[in-house]
């Protein structure tokens, strides 16, 4: 009963999108408003990956609550896409950042003019024309987030950039209309607009682009399964549907479907991308294998035995997105800066605003330089910086086959100055090449090595590949084989040119008391030298052997 309190009473964590975040206090904002639900115990805000990861008590109405409070702060919840396609075009979402620039450039090319003594200047209708839908429709996103920032009683990037750009678009419209004045500042409101979507963009391009490891693991899981049905047969099935304990049929070059245990056949299977080993590994009857790893030439029955979230892709993946999620500590000192960023800037500017004014240099001018504080201190940079080096860099390793555990620990790295490995198979190339051919006495090396190649012309084998690639550089003719039989495990065996032959593992030849004969000490030589062979040659009537 007591075992059964503490499950009960163990904390729930829930991960969440969060839409319309756009600068570090925004981050700020949401965790303030996660962290006053009863009964959350943590909530950390990442603005790279736009999710909030939420820990709390379970209750019936928590989830809820923790939508409600995100909302309520002015953000959009919503759940985590896994799977969901995103569109890596370069020119996603590039629309408005092109319509801003050619309703801009207009009214940049004047300014361009007076650095060349010409007067380019156009009518002030025309530029009021210009930049009102810059100014209003382009940006209408900085006046919808800005009002909410207010809403919720604090301010955000987006504030700075709708008072900063509607200031100087009002200061334009007021000399234009008020003192019939043609010096106006449209071009500079119309720009920044602009300049601040092209950030925007580009900022959702590398945010995109760091998540690629993310997909690319999960990616490794195939979409169906063949499942064996109780009543018979087979059924491919979707690999959501999959059940622990289900028997599952994998053919020979497809991914594993889940984590399980080999029941019927013999393969060797690819498990690079778990362990880092270059060659296939033997999997026999009771062999424990991966899902995501790549079977080999062997069809094999096997039962699952660790589906969905609890299989090691799963949590390989969640691994990565921890480490991406996670802040490094110099990113809580940026994020306790940014929470008070935009009040500071806001007193700044109506500092400088009264400053001018009580110096006499009129509103104009007064305007003017407050306009500039506003549009040059965004926080944006301050806030994304970071989060976007920190899943950058994981992103980097995770497509090397380096998995980060946190963020501290990527901050720490370059504090490394030694690496120790615990295998040498992590530090391969992972292309087997033949470093020696050794030739019974008696037998012609260059028609021993023809017919292994000739022999094994059709396996994918990287062993295999090595020899028809050896033969290929020497420049020996390579025939087609009249019978191949694979031993899964074992070796490969048949006929080329009318004639049986078999290459096999050391075990193989042992158990069909095939003699090494005068090659034994050749073999101890290799071994010692640690190039162990994996693989033996013999040729019918059973005889002396070589060894590629």
């Amino acid at each position: 009963m007591h075992s059964m309190d503490t499950a009960t009473t163990a904390p729930a964590t829930l991960d969440l999108g969060v839409s319309g975040m756009t600068c570090a206090s925004c981050v700020s904002r949401v965790e303030r408003a996660l962290k006053k639900v009863p009964g959350v115990d943590d909530a950390v805000v990442n603005l790279a990956t736009e999710t909030a990861r939420v820990t709390f008590a379970p209750s019936e109405q928590m989830e809820a609550q923790i939508r409600r409070a995100v909302r309520n702060a002015g953000y959009e919840p919503h759940a985590v896409r896994e799977d969901a396609p995103e569109d890596l075009s370069p020119w996603a979402g590039f629309a408005p950042v092109a319509i801003g620039m050619l309703l801009s450039l207009p009214l940049v090319v004047p300014m361009v003019g007076d650095l060349l003594g010409r007067h380019w200047m156009l009518p002030a209708w025309l530029q009021f024309l210009l930049a009102t839908p810059v100014q209003f429709i382009l940006g209408a996103r900085f006046y919808r987030a800005g009002w909410h920032a207010l809403k919720a009683g604090t301010g955000n990037m987006d504030l700075l950039v709708a008072i900063g750009t509607t200031a100087g678009w009002g200061l334009s419209m007021w000399l234009w209309l008020a003192q019939g004045s043609s010096h106006l500042y449209f071009e500079a409101s119309a720009v920044v607009v602009t300049l601040v979507l092209l950030g925007k963009w580009l900022e959702a391009r590398a945010k995109r682009q760091t998540t690629t490891a993310i997909r690319a693991l999960q990616a490794l899981r195939p979409e169906v399964a063949h499942v064996v049905l109780r009543s018979g047969g087979e059924a491919d099935l979707p690999l959501a549907e999959v059940l622990a304990g289900d028997q599952l049929v994998v053919r020979p070059g497809e991914r594993v479907p889940a984590d399980g245990l080999v029941e019927q056949g013999d393969t060797h299977v690819d498990e690079s991308m778990l362990t880092g080993e270059p060659l296939p590994v033997s999997k026999g009857v009771g062999a424990r294998v991966t899902g995501g790893s790549i079977n080999g030439e062997g069809r094999i029955l096997m039962r699952a035995t660790a589906v969905g979230h609890e299989s090691v892709l799963a949590q390989i993946i969640r691994l990565v997105e921890d480490a991406q999620a996670a802040k490094a500590p110099i990113q809580r000192m940026v994020d306790q800066v940014s929470a008070v960023f935009v009040p500071v800037v806001l007193v700044i500017a109506a500092l400088t605003f009264g400053g001018w004014m009580a110096v006499g240099a009129g509103v104009e001018a007064a305007l003017i330089h407050a306009v500039a504080v506003l549009v040059i201190a965004c926080p944006c940079a301050l806030g994304l910086a970071t989060p976007a080096a920190i899943m950058a860099g994981t992103g980097v390793a995770a497509r090397h086959g380096i998995l980060i555990k946190d963020a501290q620990a990527l901050e720490l790295a370059h504090r490394v100055d030694t690496v120790a490995f615990d295998k040498t198979g992590t530090l391969t190339l992972g292309q087997p090449r033949l470093v020696a051919f050794a030739v019974a006495p008696g037998l012609d090396e260059p028609a021993q090595l023809a017919a292994a190649a000739s022999l094994q012309s059709g396996s994918e084998h990287p062993l295999a590949r090595a020899v028809v690639n050896a033969a290929r550089e020497r420049g020996i003719a390579i025939a087609d084989p009249d019978s191949v039989r694979a031993v899964a495990g074992r070796g490969t065996e048949g006929e080329v040119g009318n004639r049986s032959y078999l290459i096999g593992s050391l075990r193989w030849l042992e158990e069909l008391k095939v003699p090494l004969g005068a090659l034994h000490g050749e073999v101890q030589r290799l071994q010692g030298r640690a190039r162990r062979s994996r693989r033996w040659w013999s040729a019918s009537p059973r005889g002396w052997p070589c060894a590629p």
